[in-house]
């Protein structure tokens, strides 16, 4: 097996639907918030634009926000939940947005940090990124039995998952910094996976 292409899995990473919280640019982590009607019909107009690959599996995190979107835009294939994917814990600044935080000097001591700061009583970028990277790892070992990796067609695997979980992967298997991979709502990127079990690397970003 070890001697099979590392270049037969496309990977697909979307960014769910919008809900009202987004909308109102608030920060929304571990708050369980459905999709807006709006963020539906927007899901709804990108598919009938062809905007989305088509895909063999689904991987998705636990969130509603995230369930419905894969849903939405993949309706036929089953997701597969990876429970280390939930948004960031954002702590006190959960629900707010920035108008209703500029005046707290934590949040203003956060942004001087450039976000490397935990959040208060939150989770901090680092221990959010390994929780994402783990749930990575897991999401490769069941690849690992479920897609021949020696048959030659390449294999398109679809991840819907938050901002932040994007943004956290791809830094780790590409490279450069979180602030790089930032994408909208219904956004995400087209991208390979190689090297697999032992040494997993993202390559060949393009947007969606």
């Amino acid at each position: 097996m070890g001697n099979c292409s590392d270049n037969s899995i496309n990977l697909i990473l979307i960014r769910h639907g919008a809900t009202k919280s987004n909308k109102e640019r608030r920060y929304l982590g571990r708050t369980d918030e459905s999709l807006s009607e709006e963020g539906i019909k927007e899901l709804l107009e990108y598919k009938k634009l062809d905007r989305y690959p088509n895909i063999n599996y689904l991987f998705t995190s636990p969130m509603k926000r995230c369930v419905e979107t894969a849903k939405i835009l993949f309706p036929k294939i089953e997701s597969i939940i990876i429970p280390e994917w939930k948004e960031i814990d954002f702590g006190e600044f959960e629900g707010k947005n920035y108008i209703e935080l500029k005046d707290d000097v934590r949040y203003q001591a956060w942004i001087d940090s450039n976000g490397t700061l935990p959040f208060p009583k939150g989770e901090s970028r680092e221990a959010f990124a390994q929780r994402c990277c783990s749930g990575f790892q897991s999401m490769i070992d069941l690849i690992y039995q479920i897609v021949d990796k020696c048959e030659n067609v390449t294999k398109d695997i679809g991840l819907v998952v938050h901002g932040g979980t994007i943004m956290a992967l791809l830094s780790h298997y590409n490279g450069g910094g979180i602030y790089d991979y930032q994408v909208p709502n219904g956004g995400g990127f087209v991208c390979r996976l190689k090297g697999w079990h032992h040494r997993p690397e993202i390559t060949e970003l393009k947007k969606i």
